[in-house]
Formats: C-alpha cells, structure tokens, sequence
C-alpha cells in the first residue's frame, strides 16, 4: 500500500494561539487509521489544517501525492477527501434525497460508485426517510445522513470526526457496522473517536496526540496491549 495523506512536521493554529506543534502522520491507501486524544488536544485542528480550514504555519500534508497546504479548501474536497465533521452540518431545509444529492460526484473514478441505492443499502431508514426534512431526522438518522452525504462524493479518503458522539447506544453499533463494512470494500478512513475497544478492531493504525505533539504511533495490536496509554492519554 501507498500512503495516501502524508502529514510531516505541521505546525497550525489560530492568529497568535499555536495549536499543533509538528504533527506527522500518514495513512495508507484501503487503510483504517485513528486519530485519538482528550478533548482540546488538537484533533480537529489536524484534520482542519489538512483542509486549509485552518491554514498550516509550517510543515507539509500532501495528498494523492499532491502537496496541497497552499490549496482552497473545496479544491482539496474535489481531490477526493470527504469529512464528515463533528456537529453533522446537514441541511435543515433540504429532504434526505437531496441532501444525499448535493455533492454528488465520483471523485476516486469508482467502477463502482456510491450511489442512491448504495447508500440507501448501507442505511436503510434513510430510505424510509428519503422525503424527510434534515431538520425532522433524529441525531442518529442525520449523523448517517452526513456519512451518506459524504460517501455520494466517492472520496479517495473518508474522515470522521466524532462520528458517535452523543449517539444512543444501538446507533452507534449501526454507524460501527456501517464502517466495517467500508473497510471491508477498501474504503480509506480516518476516524476521530474516543472508544478506544472498537477502533482497535477496526482500524490499522493509530496516531495520539497530546497538547498538539504526536505521543504515540503504532498499530492496533500494540494499543489494544497497553491499556495504560488509554488511561494516560485517551481518558478511558
């Protein structure tokens, strides 16, 4: 495998306030990797200076091989990377169909790409909810509404942040389900999440960061041994 996101030495934050301080990590293309640590340590101001959401003090993130910290944005969006980003970020206003149709797009060249029924397949309540507004979804029903959204683009990589917070138990097994099934057809993901017991059989590779600095890199057998770095550095 190919690493897919290249992330060396990066260095972001917001006007004078430095966030990250020389973040490096990669994941590999048909890879599952993590990125872990307790809240305000920097996770979702890596995955926002990836997107130029948060422009890159120092430091390189190349993509599809392609160096893109200099990069809007949307263009790096119709590269191939989709987020699903914390807070779900639907539209209210618009039905379950079209939500699932706004961005449409086969950005990896798919033979076999995310489709209506696909997506309808992976989640069927959003086929029983297809007419219904955003904004009259449940929690879970607009969180798999946001990771169908961003399966329609047909990403090179898929990156979740938070995708089970706040989720009723038996929701969050569906959104798991949906990821093994992902991985299993070689979808490349990046997860933001704190149940540490499920990413172990899920992903490959794990990133820990602490107060913006990478601590700990390693794969899935290695964490799931040290259940002290959990309690040192994940809170759990």
């Amino acid at each position: 495998m190919s690493a897919l996101l290249e992330v060396h030495d990066l260095h972001s934050g917001y006007g004078s306030s430095q966030v990250l301080f020389g973040v490096s990590l990669s994941i590999e293309a048909g890879g599952v990797s993590t990125l872990l640590g307790r809240n305000g340590m920097g996770k979702t101001t890596t995955v926002r200076s990836i997107l130029s959401l948060t422009p890159a003090m120092a430091g390189t993130v190349r993509f599809c091989g392609e160096r893109v910290e200099g990069y809007s944005p949307d263009r790096i969006a119709r590269m191939g990377l989709a987020v699903v980003p914390e807070g779900r970020q639907i539209f209210p206003t618009l039905s379950v169909q079209e939500n699932l149709l706004a961005f449409a797009a086969n950005r990896n060249s798919s033979a076999n790409p995310w489709t209506l029924e696909r997506v309808y397949a992976l989640f069927p309540r959003l086929a029983e909810r297809h007419r219904h507004m955003g904004n009259q979804l449940s929690g879970g029903e607009q969180q798999m509404l946001a990771i169908g959204r961003a399966l329609m683009t047909n990403p090179h990589l898929l990156v979740l942040d938070e995708a089970t917070e706040g989720l009723a138990p038996l929701v969050r097994e569906d959104i798991w389900r949906c990821l093994h099934t992902l991985r299993g057809e070689g979808q490349s993901i990046l997860v933001i999440d704190k149940y540490v017991q499920k990413l172990v059989k899920l992903a490959d590779h794990h990133t820990i960061i602490e107060r913006g600095q990478v601590v700990w890199q390693g794969a899935s057998a290695a964490l799931e041994a040290d259940h002290g770095l959990w309690h040192r550095y994940i809170g759990v």
